[in-house]
C-alpha cells in the first residue's frame, strides 16, 4: 500500500476514496479516528489519508485527483425566480427549480 494524499477532513477523503475505487484504483481512508487527539499531536499529522492498496496506480490516481480540482463551476439564474446561483449546485436554493440543461 502507498499513502497517495492526506485530505482537509474525513468527508473529502471518502469521497475522493470512493471515486478512486469507482475509477478502479482500490484506496482506502486511514487516520480517521486521530483528529480527536489534535493538538497532543501536531495538527497536520492527524488529517485523513488516501492510501492507493496498488502503488503501481499512483501516477493515474494523481491525475484523477488533480482533474477533480479542474471541475468547471458554472453560475446561472434560476429560470424561476431569478436568484443567482454559484457553484456546483444543479438546483435552487431559493426555490427548489433544477438547472436548465442548455
Amino acid at each position: 500500500m502507498r499513502r497517495l494524499v492526506r485530505a482537509p477532513n474525513a468527508a473529502i477523503a471518502q469521497i475522493w476514496a470512493d471515486l478512486l475505487c469507482e475509477a478502479g484504483y482500490p484506496a482506502t481512508v486511514e487516520r480517521l479516528q486521530l483528529s480527536s487527539v489534535a493538538g497532543e499531536l501536531p495538527p497536520d499529522q492527524c488529517l485523513p489519508e488516501i492510501w492507493l492498496r496498488h502503488a503501481e496506480h499512483e501516477a493515474a490516481a494523481r491525475e484523477l485527483l488533480a482533474e477533480l480540482e479542474r471541475l468547471p463551476q458554472r453560475r446561472w439564474h434560476c429560470p424561476a425566480c431569478g436568484e443567482l446561483v454559484e457553484g456546483g449546485f444543479e438546483q435552487c436554493w431559493a426555490c427548489g427549480a433544477l438547472m436548465p440543461r442548455d
